[in-house]
């Protein structure tokens, strides 16, 4: 084992909620960081996510710990910016189809005995919990409200985040291309981007989204993949009482800071095609039926307008847990690849900041190493 030294320089590839906050975080500890991005910052999936801020349903105890000291990290960021219209803490509710595969009760008690803030309630008590719900629209079983969760504008976050990183010195390259680590001698040495230029650094965080298991591909290392497409869909502006996030069988609903909604839903994400040359093809009858479904379990069922959407890959690995981390076998190649960057984003890169910073690793990430995957 060679002793450890601060690199002197990193750079960090992917403009989205998991580069932007390493490398901030790494500014703060007083290392000089590179963010490189192959477009505008935030063009990936961080700018086309429900982002709900949440540790709910059912999942291991390492991943409940690490979601709930995310959730930490965006409070304090809400006492620091009490008026943001880009994160809110208003609460989740939640309702499963009406069949057999019905989990509300049971997710109640499991969550209730985790000590995981949740309300079981029936159609009638909805409204006077969290306003601007249909309630003729959630199943008998009830709906499960979450009071403690909320949800982030990760565009408005990470322009925040990267203002911060600008004032302390932080570089940002955006329009670069597709990056590639170089590793040399065994260790990474920098990136090269499709644009032609090299970059030398001591140490580099991959943070590329989807693309993050085809990079380290490149390197012959293994990450699993099950990265799927999804599309988000944003309405209008429209004046409604809702404030909740809302999860409900046909669709997903969250407010936007500009007084719309966004939305998204497991059927609308099978109806995306690919098209032979890497475009998507969404139906206008995919938006209209997401809109529809979305106005049925709103008080008052209010046209919704789109605005706009976004559609492409929703970084998951294979086994659904996050990889972050440096490359057991190749020193100085850090990764982080994670389906709910929302609510890992801060803690994320905070921790990785500090692993990439000391050369220590850290036990809350003991369980999401990269090296799981190593055939």
């Amino acid at each position: 084992m060679h002793a450890f030294t601060q690199p002197s320089k990193v750079i960090v590839v992917g403009g989205g909620i998991f580069g932007v906050s390493t490398a901030l975080h790494l500014a703060r500890l007083g290392v000089r960081t590179i963010i490189i991005n192959d477009g505008p910052l935030a063009n990936g999936a961080s700018g086309r996510s429900l982002a709900w801020l949440n540790s709910a349903r059912k999942r291991s105890d390492a991943y409940h710990r690490l979601r709930l000291a995310g959730i930490d990290r965006y409070r304090t960021l809400a006492a620091k910016y009490p008026d943001a219209r880009w994160l809110r803490f208003d609460g989740g509710l939640t309702w499963d189809a009406d069949n057999d595969r019905n989990e509300i009760a049971e997710v109640f008690e499991y969550e209730r005995n985790l000590g995981y803030h949740a309300l079981l309630l029936t159609p009638s008590k909805i409204a006077e919990t969290t306003p601007g719900v249909d309630a003729s629209t959630v199943t008998p079983q009830g709906g499960k409200f979450n009071p403690g969760e909320g949800w982030v504008d990760l565009p408005s976050l990470i322009g925040v985040l990267a203002e911060e990183f600008k004032a302390l010195g932080g570089e940002i390259v955006t329009e670069a291309g597709r990056a590639t680590v170089n590793v040399e001698d065994g260790r990474a040495r920098g990136v090269s981007t499709s644009n032609g230029v090299r970059w030398d650094a001591d140490a580099v965080l991959l943070a590329a989204g989807g693309a993050v298991p085809a990079i380290v591909a490149e390197a012959g290392q293994h990450i699993a993949d099950g990265t799927p497409i999804a599309l988000l869909v944003r309405t209008k502006p429209i004046k409604h009482p809702l404030k909740a996030v809302l999860n409900t069988p046909r669709v997903a609903v969250r407010p936007t800071p500009d007084g719309g909604f966004a939305l998204d839903s497991a059927w609308s994400e099978e109806e995306v095609g690919v098209n032979a040359d890497g475009s998507y093809e969404i139906k206008p009858s995919t938006l209209e039926g997401l809109l529809r479904e979305a106005s049925q379990v709103l008080e008052g069922n209010p046209v919704l307008e789109l605005a706009d959407y976004g559609v492409g890959p929703k970084p998951i690995p294979g086994d659904g847990d996050p990889v972050f981390g440096e490359l057991q076998s190749i020193p100085g190649y850090f990764v982080a690849f994670s389906h709910s960057g929302a609510t890992l984003g801060l803690i994320a890169g905070e921790l990785l900041a500090d692993e990439i910073a000391t050369g220590k690793r850290h036990p809350l990430l003991a369980n999401f190493r990269p090296e799981r995957f190593s055939k």
